[in-house]
């Protein structure tokens, strides 16, 4: 596959369809390759793709598109509700996007494989049901499905959602959940005391490292309010625990609607901070409120916040209601 894509890099490279491509590049171990933007045919020798390449590149086309640049980019399927979300949002053009669908069975966690007792990692392979990995203990071998990484196991298929062209064959992708949202359903099932210690937990492991904010497509304000030194939040010295929890609580009000579930969030915060189960209630109340949306499923639709229709219910009370109807106080 890696072959594949570097000759389809470089062909987009040198007949002008593209002035750089947006892939990953190999790291200093088997596990941590890095994303990087290839511009000539000899940089291409170290463009990698395994199953250690789960970032996601939509978010690097806002920098090439404002640089007037025309990228080719690799993206897996669930890269391309980015792609499109972006679209949406303005952030990037169309015509300086080349999209390459990239087929993705699923990423593997590092942090998972540590924790299964593999010490000194030397080499990993995968092997389609299992994961063979090298270490200073002797080899171990662990079942895929158990180092899959969170956001993984919640795939949304293995369609494109945007595409110019396609580059080898789908593969099969990990079986979702019947419901996206039963981890959600129940943190609201637990009592207001319960709901506050759970995320009084999760939130005060916060460090202000901003990588969720940084690698989130849906975050792209070309200033964040976080940042401005006139707002009285751009401040990262811990001083009290709500600190932390207006960060999270904000960002995620400022992404409701357009979060696209890609889960990038989470795998890169360093404290393993449930991320995904804040923005997920605010994707949950919207579908109670306005119905079935995902967001970036395409480039056109406008989120139910954008739209009004005279049937629309106050989202408070359909969300109250909803409560009420799953026994919820």
């Amino acid at each position: 596959m890696e072959e594949l894509m570097r000759e389809k890099a470089a062909a987009l490279l040198q007949d002008g369809t593209a002035d750089c491509v947006l892939a990953w590049r190999r790291g200093e171990f088997p596990y941590d390759h890095a994303t990087a933007v290839f511009h000539t045919g000899e940089e291409l020798e170290e463009l990698t793709y395994d199953c250690f390449c789960p970032a996601n590149l939509a978010k690097y086309l806002i920098q090439t598109s404002r640089a007037g640049q025309k990228a080719a980019v690799f993206l897996k399927p669930c890269d391309t509700y980015g792609v499109n979300q972006l679209l949406k949002d303005h952030r990037i053009r169309r015509d300086l996007v080349h999209a390459v669908g990239t087929p993705c069975g699923g990423m593997l966690d590092i942090r998972k494989i540590r924790a299964a007792g593999c010490r000194g990692i030397v080499a990993i392979e995968d092997r389609g049901g299992d994961v063979a990995v090298t270490c200073a203990g002797g080899p171990v071998t662990l079942p895929r499905a158990a180092v899959l990484l969170r956001k993984c196991l919640a795939c949304k298929g293995n369609d494109y959602k945007i595409a110019d062209e396609e580059i080898g064959a789908k593969q099969a992708v990990p079986q979702a959940p019947a419901d996206r949202f039963a981890e959600v359903e129940a943190i609201e099932a637990m009592t207001p005391e319960g709901r506050f210690a759970f995320w009084q937990q999760e939130l005060s492991r916060c460090i202000r490292c901003n990588a969720c904010r940084d690698v989130c497509p849906a975050c792209s304000c070309e200033q964040c309010i976080f940042d401005h030194p006139g707002s009285g939040a751009d401040g990262k010295a811990y001083a009290d625990a709500s600190q932390e929890a207006l960060f999270h609580v904000i960002r995620a009000f400022h992404v409701a609607g357009r979060c696209t579930g890609c889960g990038e969030c989470g795998r890169v915060c360093p404290e393993g901070i449930r991320l995904d189960l804040l923005n997920g209630k605010f994707a949950k109340d919207i579908n109670t409120c306005f119905g079935p949306y995902q967001p970036g499923e395409d480039a056109e639709t406008p989120a139910p916040q954008f739209t009004f229709r005279p049937g629309d219910p106050d989202p408070d009370t359909a969300v109250r209601n909803e409560d009420r109807r799953d026994g919820h106080a």
